[in-house]
């Protein structure tokens, strides 16, 4: 390697690959378990060979023992992978808000494969992360996340010891998080819902002859979809102003 580059300029541009190939691994779009992981890892190197000439400076000098150079690439992969997860964490209050609009209108037996997961999920569910995934690409919050491959190096320095303390706490806020947004955007619906078994409760109450079952389902099923598709929207909006937010604690 000395005929193409030093030994320095070899470890720096390790590291910088082991962070950004972690983080690459799990992040919202590229890290969907349908891409492959050549692809992803291609993306990886790619990203680290551009970044280079912009982190070289702050990279450390090559570690004297092989236990200090593990170290500090199981640093930086954890790192990589802490950004990355974080994320990728707050797609789940797109399927939190999937899950309980398929519970309130009795399609929650309804299921479809899941491109970014390994088992099936509601179809609403399903619609709802691809959805996500396509606010992320089209309102160009991806841009965001190559700002934040840069700033990590900033907010995580090469040289200090990673904050799992802080590291676990934002994690747990963002879990919180997702999923109080997921019932906030499902909330149309379950307002309506609410009042719709009640309404239907009261006509059982009184007229017990009536088929409140057969009568009430298609109705919930048709009004449900119909609020679910005039909130969507809204839903779409507010997703990306909190997933900005978010985004912008990197950046």
């Amino acid at each position: 390697m000395e005929s193409y580059a030093t030994a320095g300029q070899v470890w720096a541009a390790g590291l910088i690959f082991a962070r950004i190939g972690a983080l690459l691994m799990v992040i919202p779009g590229v890290g969907e378990q349908s891409v492959p992981p050549r692809v992803r890892l291609g993306f990886a190197l790619l990203f680290a060979l551009m970044l280079y000439p912009v982190l070289a400076p702050s990279m450390p000098p090559v570690p004297g023992t092989v236990g200090s150079l593990a170290a500090q690439v199981i640093k930086e992969i954890l790192i990589g992978l802490v950004i990355g997860t974080v994320l990728r964490l707050f797609l789940a209050s797109l399927a939190t808000a999937g899950e309980v609009v398929s519970l309130q209108t009795t399609l929650s037996i309804a299921q479809t494969a899941n491109p970014g997961q390994a088992q099936p999920t509601a179809t609403l569910a399903t619609f709802l992360g691809l959805l996500g995934l396509v606010l992320i690409m089209t309102t160009d919050l991806h841009h965001m996340f190559i700002s934040a491959m840069v700033r990590s190096y900033a907010l995580f320095p090469v040289i200090k010891p990673l904050p799992v303390a802080d590291s676990a706490q934002l994690a747990i806020r963002t879990v919180g998080d997702s999923f109080a947004l997921g019932i906030q955007l499902a909330a149309p619906v379950l307002v309506f819902s609410l009042v719709f078994n009640i309404a239907t409760g009261l006509v059982g109450r009184i007229m017990p002859q009536f088929p409140v079952f057969f009568v009430a389902s298609p109705i919930m099923v048709l009004l449900g979809l119909s609020i679910f598709a005039l909130s969507l929207g809204a839903v779409g909006l507010v997703w990306v102003d909190r997933y900005r937010q978010l985004a912008d604690i990197f950046v």
